[in-house]
């Protein structure tokens, strides 16, 4: 389901119930177009989510943790100037559209009270953020700011008079009197989704198409189904996330059309837990994707040119094979050498390597017979040079497309926090220069995740190739367990305790496998081994390590499995 007008009802009602004369106690903008408002109502801190992404645009409260930039943005900036302190006085959703009205009051600089609102418009694209002078309709400030170059129809710009999104010609379906409604779905020629879209204002695809299926199986009693259709939205609403095998859906209650032999249902007390688990992980791989962009750019274009090397070197170690046919050559013509005849592009000589056969031998018409002979002494000697070396060349550069392609694997799986890290780690190794920045206190270095398995026992996970080095040579006990995806890019993982059990063996195996590049594969081979038979040998890249004594498990690793080991 999008994040339509019927699902914008229904989460300002429950906003409204949580938040209403709540105070701010405080603003962060965590990323470009999000802020996190935290407001005091009802005895509790509540952290309150508006999001202007393209992808993901919606309001909730959540309780995610989000990492706040170090200097604010200016919208951010003017946020605090206005709402810091203020109370939220009203929560309005502009008829059944996407567009919501947050009404706070706050003293001006005069002492005096003025109301501000704060706009939330969740429209794809084209969402954005805005703050108002409820008295004069002017923009005090936009997340995004739109001239008219961008927009002919109205600016987003500090000073603008605010202008709203045009309005549908549609009906509202909470206000309809319903001899309206019943007319126009009874003159449908088609009742199907597309065609209630067309009728009424702020139906998804899902929704019309749930509304729909549930008319069409009772045609003789549409306002029934009508009316029951909206009574359960707005009094029995059972939040669902919904999964099948090629799409999700979030639903504010269950939506019959969506079921399938394979969906997987899942329920939620509030609209705001259902949203954080529908969003987190997806909008978090998006921030990473947008974020990381430049250091997956960066890695990738490593990796080919890596690709392109080892082709060159095995390549080279192929055409070693044949430098004895060069040397071959190369004798024939000095023997020859009054056979050979000038400016000529070719010569057949007899080879007395194989019994005088006749021997064809390239020549290059601009050279002597003896330059020529020259030419495939010259030959052989590079290729005979290049042997010595290319193993070893074509072995380093293995290492390194291993080793990037680890790198790879931890930004697929990271969270924007850990972007930093694994860009310090690109620095270090020389893929990326480093910035200058002003001297600044020393920072700790990143630590690693800890789980709990079921019987107490702490479990630790390496989330960059850094983390991994320290935690597996330095933090770990030679008594302790390490466990590592089988030939596969991922976290080393550390069981601190010398006798575990198998239960904890195998909760620490899908840790291994979920923090790997086949976190969505089924029956991934996971190494178990002692700590004591790890080395990382001399100049080997970072999370490189050799192993031996291993004992090889087979596990299915999940997110849901992953929580519960945070959580314990």
């Amino acid at each position: 389901m999008s994040f339509d007008g019927i699902f914008t009802h229904l989460i300002v009602k429950e906003l409204a119930e949580q938040l209403q004369n709540g105070r701010v106690q405080k603003i962060q903008q965590p990323y470009e177009h999000e802020i996190v408002l935290v407001i005091r109502a009802n005895r509790q801190n509540h952290k309150l989510l508006l999001s202007a992404n393209p992808n993901y645009a919606r309001i909730q409260l959540t309780q995610m943790q989000y990492d706040n930039p170090a200097t604010p943005p200016n919208f951010a900036l003017m946020l605090r100037k206005y709402l810091e302190g203020a109370h939220l006085q009203s929560i309005e959703q502009v008829a059944n559209d996407r567009i919501v009205y947050f009404t706070f009051s706050h003293r001006d600089e005069l002492g005096d009270l003025e109301n501000i609102v704060l706009v939330a418009e969740l429209m794809g694209r084209h969402s954005t953020i805005l703050l108002l002078n409820q008295s004069n309709g002017k923009i005090l400030d936009a997340i995004k700011h739109i001239g008219l170059s961008q927009n002919t129809y109205r600016t987003l710009l500090p000073g603008a008079n605010y202008i709203a999104p045009p309005k549908q010609e549609t009906l509202n379906p909470f206000t309809a009197p319903n001899a309206q409604v019943f007319d126009r779905i009874s003159t449908l020629p088609i009742l199907d989704g597309k065609s209630l879209q067309s009728q009424f204002q702020g139906l998804g695809r899902d929704t019309a198409n749930e509304l729909a299926f549930r008319l069409n199986e009772k045609p003789n009693e549409k306002m029934t189904v009508w009316e029951n259709f909206f009574t359960e939205l707005t009094q029995h609403r059972r939040p669902t996330y919904l999964k099948t095998s090629k799409k999700e859906f979030f639903t504010p209650i269950f939506y019959c059309h969506l079921e399938t032999q394979e969906t997987e249902v899942s329920t939620y007390t509030t609209l705001s837990e259902l949203l954080d688990a529908f969003y987190w992980e997806k909008a978090e791989r998006d921030r990473v994707k947008e974020q990381g962009n430049a250091l997956i750019k960066r890695v990738e274009n490593e990796i080919k040119r890596n690709k392109t090397k080892l082709k060159k070197r095995e390549k080279t170690l192929a055409d070693s094979k044949n430098a004895e046919e060069f040397r071959q050559k190369g004798e024939l013509l000095t023997t020859f050498m009054n056979q050979v005849p000038r400016g000529k592009s070719e010569v057949e000589l007899p080879n007395y390597y194989e019994e005088n056969k006749p021997q064809l031998i390239s020549l290059n018409p601009a050279l002597s017979p003896s330059q020529n002979a020259q030419k495939y002494f010259q030959r052989y000697q590079k290729l005979r040079n290049a042997v010595k070396v290319v193993g070893q060349q074509i072995q380093e550069a293995k290492d390194e497309l291993a080793y990037l392609e680890s790198v790879m694997a931890q930004i697929e799986l990271a969270s924007p926090k850990d972007l930093k890290l694994i860009r310090e780690e690109l620095v270090a190794q020389g893929y990326i220069k480093a910035q200058k920045k002003k001297r600044k206190k020393q920072e700790k270095k990143s630590q690693p995740e800890h789980f709990t398995a079921s019987d107490g026992t702490p479990i630790l996970v390496g989330k960059n190739n850094l983390q991994n080095d320290r935690l597996t040579m330095r933090t770990a006990k030679k008594t302790d367990y390490w466990l590592h995806a089988q030939n596969i890019p991922g976290s080393h993982v550390i069981i601190r305790s010398s006798e575990p059990t198998e239960e904890t063996i195998e909760e620490a195996a899908k840790l291994a496998a979920y923090f790997s590049k086949y976190r969505f594969s089924s029956s991934v081979p996971v190494d178990l081994v002692q700590v004591k038979h790890v080395r990382k040998p001399n100049g080997a890249k970072p999370g490189f390590v050799i192993y031996e004594n291993q004992t090889t498990y087979f596990v299915t690793p999940s997110k849901q499995d992953t929580e519960q080991l945070q959580k314990a």
